[in-house]
């Protein structure tokens, strides 16, 4: 019998190989930048949320509510620095409400 190789590697590693090779790093973007917003900003503002886009480095929400916009609007750039830290790069540098 043939000697089996035992290499062995996580899925993480995987997945991340796969994502690279495949060129699908900006779509992953997208989706993380979603869950996100929904995790950072509370059920809440989610629920007033009807979408969110991420187009060339900017972050573009469609808000329900004309009063929450308002509010979010006073703190953009927190928002942006903390959606980044989340991320762990800087992939937004401006957030439009809409």
């Amino acid at each position: 019998m043939a000697k089996r190789e035992n290499d062995s590697f996580s899925i993480e590693d995987l997945m991340k190989s796969f994502i690279k090779e495949n060129n699908l790093s900006k779509g992953m973007q997208k989706i993380k930048v979603e869950e996100t917003w929904s995790k950072m900003m509370g059920p809440g503002v989610a629920t007033h949320t009807t979408s969110v886009k991420l187009q060339n480095k900017t972050l573009i929400i469609q808000l329900s509510s004309s009063v929450l916009r308002e509010e979010l609007s006073y703190g953009k750039e927190k928002i942006i620095k903390m959606i980044n830290e989340e991320m762990g790069d800087e992939i937004i540098n401006k957030l439009m409400l809409v």
